[in-house]
């Protein structure tokens, strides 16, 4: 049987309504905890996770603004956002843009069809996350569902999308 993983991607207060939340973020919220819900397979998690020494770090050098510290509010996944029945979903804490792990993890799966990225942002982590996936697996169907996503901005959430579509990516509209 063909397994289908969803991948929700940093979907952590900090991003939501936190250090650097977004209205756009804040929107995603209750469409992702349906498609959580909804999902016919596996749903896994990735978690930005950054150390105290953050801010002497090139990321933090480049973006100064504290957040998804390791065991802080911020650093949690929103509650809600579990799969009834899967309460011990996999998390992959992830100290850089894209997970490795997941990738890998993916790699691991006899019969994956397919994976469809849903979270934060669109255009950082979600498509990190996308290239990856499509490097460790180029014959598996990536999909991003855009709905479920949102960009630092409207503008760079849509540059995201349209990069990520170049690189064979299915990109999702609302349904």
């Amino acid at each position: 049987m063909a397994k289908n993983v969803l991948a929700v991607i940093d979907m952590q207060n900090d991003f939501i309504d936190g250090a650097l939340g977004t209205r756009e973020a804040e929107a995603i919220v209750e469409k992702v905890a349906a498609q959580i819900r909804d999902f016919a397979g596996e749903v896994v998690y990735t978690r930005d996770t950054h150390l105290e020494g953050y801010l002497e770090t090139q990321e933090g050098k480049k973006l100064p603004v504290l957040h998804c510290i390791k065991g802080t509010e911020g650093w949690q996944i929103r509650d809600g956002l579990q799969k009834p029945g899967q309460e011990e979903a996999k998390i992959f804490d992830k100290p850089a843009f894209g997970s490795v792990e997941l990738a890998q993890y993916l790699k691991e799966m006899k019969d994956l069809e397919s994976v469809t990225l849903i979270g934060l942002c669109t255009d950082i982590c979600v498509i990190s996350n996308a290239m990856v996936i499509k490097a460790f697996l180029p014959e598996v169907t990536v999909k991003v569902k855009a709905d479920c996503c949102a960009g630092v901005t409207p503008e760079s959430h849509k540059n995201a999308l349209e990069a990520m579509k170049m690189c064979q990516v299915e990109i999702v509209d609302e349904e």
